[in-house]
């Protein structure tokens, strides 16, 4: 069954798909307070197609209000698809962290770490805050986790195209880093020789990934990368499932 309040694509709307029996619940929130990705869309598209190929449930929305205790507690994950700025109030906000303490799964794309730099909270819960940019290019990623489901079947190292952001802090004394990059692949870091770029956590109930991928269109066009997404959605939303 196929719910559309409004085209995939548009601008704060909220999108329903439902298919029968959905094995998951998904929310994917893209609201942008500072700059807009113009990547969005293509990220909504891509997930709607992996939750078409894995049978769940995916609501798109830009809507804050959505971040209430009843509400999320029908999803088995989050998504902050490419979220900037201050996206949250401060009701909607002690939501968030009630849905994680119950065993709710979040997954950052991106900007979602460009997001609520006033709220230490979030910051934990994404792992880090975004500091600056290079321009895009190509670069060479390290897989230092092979074994996660998000990271099994990457090639490694795995050379991509993507803007790399560098972090205020390095993450890594507070999460599992799954991937960081090989910094003689590129120029204009800041981060040093130890730069992770994805990792994920076991936080205060629930789970947490996060990724830097996801600036550009093509990257949602990518099977290694939407698989990537696929496999991190399934992984954050098992705590939750499991209770």
């Amino acid at each position: 069954m196929l719910l559309i309040a409004a085209t995939l694509g548009a601008i704060m709307t909220t999108n329903l798909y439902a298919p029968v029996a959905p094995k998951r619940n998904v929310l994917v929130f893209s609201k942008t307070r500072g700059f807009r990705h113009d990547s969005i869309p293509d990220g909504r598209r891509a997930i709607y197609k992996i939750a078409n190929e894995r049978n769940w449930s995916v609501t798109f929305t830009e809507d804050s209000t959505w971040f209430e205790d009843k509400k999320l507690k029908a999803f088995d994950a989050l998504v902050f698809l490419c979220t900037t700025g201050d996206v949250l109030e401060d009701e909607q906000q002690r939501a968030l962290e009630n849905y994680i303490h119950a065993g709710g799964g979040y997954v950052g794309i991106h900007a979602a770490a460009d997001t609520e730099y006033d709220w230490p909270w979030y910051g934990k819960l994404v792992g880090g805050y975004f500091k600056i940019h290079p321009r895009i290019q190509e670069a060479v990623v390290k897989i230092e986790d092979s074994k996660h489901p998000a990271t099994k079947h990457l090639p490694n190292p795995w050379k991509r195209t993507d803007e790399w952001y560098d972090y205020k802090e390095n993450p890594r004394q507070g999460v599992h880093v799954l991937a960081s990059m090989d910094q003689k692949s590129y120029q204009g870091s800041t981060m040093g020789d130890d730069h992770p770029i994805m990792w994920c956590q076991e936080f205060e109930g629930g789970r947490s990934f996060y990724t830097g991928f996801g600036h550009t269109k093509e990257s949602y066009t990518d099977p290694l990368f939407t698989k990537l997404i696929g496999e991190a959605i399934e992984w954050v939303s098992e705590a939750k499932v499991k209770r």
